[in-house]
Formats: structure tokens, C-alpha cells, sequence
């Protein structure tokens, strides 16, 4: 009979729960995680890791296509869906069955079930799991970390189907290509499967409510990506509304309505890309002190839910909706119930964003205008990938980076990148943050020769007019 009384007991094996175990463990905490589903939670097995293997795909076939560019001479250039699909899978089972490694050598209890609060017993949380073999376990730690993630938000007549309305699960596992798209929606998720589809040859719309596409980044940013896309040959329709979806056949027929006008566009496929919802069903909230708004469970800095001994990490917890949020937010909530000294609150200010579409859009901290609208004075520099010879030796001369600055005391407010790599480089700006480094440091700094991160040296010298090389 396995143990059923620990430290800590974790519910959900995503990436901010199986973080948040190992770091217990690592601190002496007997620990054990309860997955009702696969280990490494929707990143590994759906999300960010098998995307990014079909974007790798698809990087591979733009520059197989253009191989005359760098002296290459290529013929026949075709693909096999199939296969492009094993591969992705095979790296997601790759990563999960490592995640499952890492629980053996850590000396984590797993439950393969779905667990729900149950009161409290002597000083204990109580957990009942309903196991996958349809067994019971009784389970009680004198901590819980709920880390059960999201789901895809679905909307009254744009509901998926898993046949011809996809979520992100049926898009990353088509048993056949589209010939034509319609993307709702152009946040990271929308529009990567936007570049992935287009870049493999499908004629793509994408149809976004707000005034730009990518609207949580800089503007400037979301302009350029506006047009780089287009000139890929992507439709994109800002301000717009999917007001019905009409199946027929192996068909979608959408009533679209943007700028004025109405239209009805007909496409093999739509994918609903409008947003998550929180796992917040079926946990045994209610009753408790855990508070529920907009489907998310509210905590405070240190990730405690208002209820004794109960915490909540990662997408469950709201946004930003990121899997590296979610595991510092596991790291810094099992140290806080372990006593560790010098722990500090999460700053959002310092969470990196990432867009693995091509071309690649990456972010830190405030915009141009959310700083302008804080009332602070700043220095912005920019600089373009025309102007870096690693970008033109490789044969991307497309992009820029932005720096924006507090002109007072000359902390680094924030950084936005599109162009190639900038998803790497992006985090050289996240150390400079958490350092709290000034562009003075920044300046002071040696930048390697050649390399794509000497542009974010000129972004910063552009900030203070001494640019170098344009």
C-alpha cells in the first residue's frame, strides 16, 4: 500500500505542478503530484513543446524553398503530414516520459487520477482521488498546490467540433493538410498556427476582434508583424467579429463582419483560438474559502488561495498564461511554505513573452504606450536586424528591437523584439530586469562579434543617440 500522508500534495503534473513538486522534494517535503491525465500537462503533450516541433517544420520548409538564395539548388520540395505529426508527437512523448524520469529520481509519489478537496482532518487537508483504475484513495498533506491549468475557451456558435471547428489540440494533429483556414483569433496561439499553416501552403485568414493582431504587444511590433504576414500571403482582418459558422459538407462557411462590412469566407477548416478558461471544476471548491472569478482561482503574492494551507499556481491562476510563469510561481510558493529566507513575489514586469511565428515576436515588461500611460518619461531606442551582419549573413534582414527606458533614472522598462531568434535572445533583457540593471550597464557591456545580440546593445546606445552602426 503506497503512502497516503505527505507535506505537500500537488494536483496537476503540468509545468508549474511537476516544478513545484521537484523544488519540494529538492527542500526535504515529502511530496506527491496527482495527474488525471498525462504527466508535463498540456505544454508537453499539446501545448508549447509539440507546437514548436511543427514550427520547426515549417521554418525547415520556407528554407528549403528559398535554398536558391544561399547557393543551394533543391527540387521536388514536398511534404508528408503524417510524418510531420509523428515527429511532433514522438518529441512531446519524449519530454513527457523525461518528466516521469524526473518524478522517480526525486522520489515523488504519483496518483494517476483527479483529486478534489475533502475538508480537513487533524491539522491535515483531506484529497480524494478518484483513481484511473476507478479506485478511491484517501489522501493528506499538510499542504495542497492546486496547478490544474485551462482549457480552451469555446464560444456560443463558434464551438469547436474536433472535425471541422478545431481547438489547438485538433490543429497540432490533422490527419490531413487544409487547403484553406480561418484562424479566430491573434494572440501567440492563433497566430502560430496562422504561420505554421500558411508557411506549409494553406491559404490562412485570421480574424481578430481587437484593432491589431498580437494586441498584448507593442504596437509597433504588432505593425510589422501585420505586415510580414501579409506579404506571406495571410489575410488578416482586424476589428472583426465571426458572427456564425455554417458547416456543409467537409466545408465551414463564416458571416464575418470588420470595418463596416459583412462577408461569408468558405474554408476546409476554422481553428478557435480565442482564449482559455480555468480547470476549476469538480475540485472541491466549494465550501471552501478559494474564490473563483472569471474562472480563476484569486491568490495573493504568494500564491495562497484564502483557504488554510491551499495554494493555486500556473494557468488555473490566471494570467499571464505562461508554463515559465507557472514553474517560478511553483519554485517560490513551495519555498514560502518551506521557510526559505530571501524568497521574493512574482513581478509580471519581469515575465518574457514569446511568439515562435515567423517572423519570431518576443517581449519583456512595459510597452512604448503602457509606460507613457503610467505618466513616466522615457528614452526608446530602436534598431533594425537590416542593420546586423549576423542577420544578413544568415539571411534574415527582417526585424527590429526596442528598448524602452525610464529617462529619469534609466531602468530598463521593457524590450520588444520581432525578427529571427529574438524568443533566445529576449532573455538576456529578462536578466537585465531581475538584475535591475540601467543602461548604463547595459552600454558598459561587451556584446559578442558576430552575433544577433549585438542589436540589443544598439537598441540601448540608440536610446541615448549613440547608435553605431546605422
Amino acid at each position: 500500500m503506497a503512502d497516503t500522508s505527505f507535506d505537500i500534495i500537488v494536483v496537476g503534473g503540468g509545468p508549474g505542478g511537476y516544478v513545484a513538486a521537484i523544488r519540494a522534494a529538492q527542500l526535504g517535503l515529502k511530496t506527491a503530484v496527482v495527474e488525471r491525465e498525462h504527466m508535463g500537462g498540456i505544454c508537453l503533450n499539446w501545448g508549447c513543446i509539440p507546437t514548436k516541433a511543427l514550427l520547426r517544420t515549417s521554418e525547415v520548409f520556407s528554407l528549403i524553398k528559398h535554398a536558391d538564395a544561399f547557393g543551394l539548388s533543391v527540387k521536388d520540395v514536398s511534404f508528408d503530414a503524417e510524418k510531420i505529426v509523428e515527429r511532433s508527437r514522438k518529441v512531446a512523448s519524449q519530454l513527457s516520459n523525461g518528466v516521469k524520469g524526473l518524478m522517480k529520481k526525486n522520489k515523488i509519489t504519483v496518483f494517476d487520477g483527479a483529486a478534489k478537496l475533502a475538508g480537513v482532518e487533524g491539522g491535515q487537508r483531506k484529497l480524494a482521488v478518484a483513481m484511473d483504475d476507478k479506485s478511491t484513495v484517501a489522501l493528506t498533506a499538510k499542504n495542497v498546490i492546486l496547478a490544474t491549468g485551462a482549457r480552451a475557451r469555446q464560444l456560443p456558435g463558434l464551438e469547436s467540433d474536433g472535425k471541422l471547428v478545431w481547438t489547438y489540440k485538433e490543429a497540432m494533429v490533422p490527419p490531413e493538410f487544409p487547403k484553406s483556414l480561418l484562424v479566430i483569433g491573434s494572440g501567440a496561439i492563433g497566430i502560430e498556427f496562422a504561420s505554421f499553416y500558411r508557411t506549409m501552403g494553406a491559404e490562412v485568414t485570421v480574424a481578430e476582434v481587437l484593432d491589431r493582431i498580437l494586441p498584448v504587444e507593442d504596437e509597433e511590433v504588432s505593425a510589422f508583424a501585420k505586415r510580414a504576414f501579409e506579404k506571406q500571403g495571410m489575410k488578416i482582418l482586424t476589428g472583426a467579429t465571426v458572427a456564425n459558422l455554417k458547416k456543409a459538407g467537409n466545408k465551414v462557411t463564416a458571416t464575418i463582419a470588420a470595418g463596416g462590412k459583412s462577408q461569408e469566407i468558405t474554408v476546409d477548416r476554422v481553428i478557435s483560438a480565442v482564449g482559455i478558461v480555468g480547470n476549476v471544476e469538480n475540485l472541491g471548491l466549494e465550501g471552501t474559502k478559494v474564490k473563483v472569478e472569471k474562472t480563476h482561482i484569486v491568490i495573493d503574492q504568494w500564491g495562497f488561495t484564502g483557504e488554510p494551507n491551499v495554494y493555486a499556481i500556473g494557468d488555473v491562476a490566471g494570467p499571464p498564461w505562461l508554463a515559465h510563469k507557472a514553474m517560478h510561481e511553483g519554485v517560490l510558493v513551495v519555498e514560502k511554505i518551506a521557510g526559505v529566507k530571501g524568497v521574493h513575489p512574482m513581478n509580471s514586469q519581469n515575465i518574457p513573452g514569446c511568439t515562435y511565428c515567423q517572423p519570431q515576436v518576443a517581449s519583456i515588461g512595459l510597452t512604448e504606450a503602457a509606460a507613457k500611460a503610467n505618466g513616466l518619461q522615457v528614452k526608446v531606442g530602436k534598431f533594425p536586424f537590416i542593420g546586423n551582419g549576423k542577420a544578413i549573413a544568415l539571411g534574415e534582414p527582417e526585424g527590429f528591437i526596442k528598448t524602452v527606458f525610464d529617462a529619469k533614472t534609466g531602468e530598463l522598462l521593457g524590450a520588444h523584439m520581432i525578427g529571427a531568434e529574438v524568443t533566445e535572445l529576449i532573455q538576456g533583457y529578462s536578466v537585465a530586469k531581475t538584475l535591475e540593471t540601467t543602461e548604463a550597464e547595459l552600454m558598459a557591456t561587451v556584446f559578442p562579434h558576430p552575433t544577433l545580440s549585438e542589436m540589443m546593445h544598439e537598441s540601448v546606445l540608440a536610446a541615448y543617440g549613440r547608435t553605431l552602426h546605422i
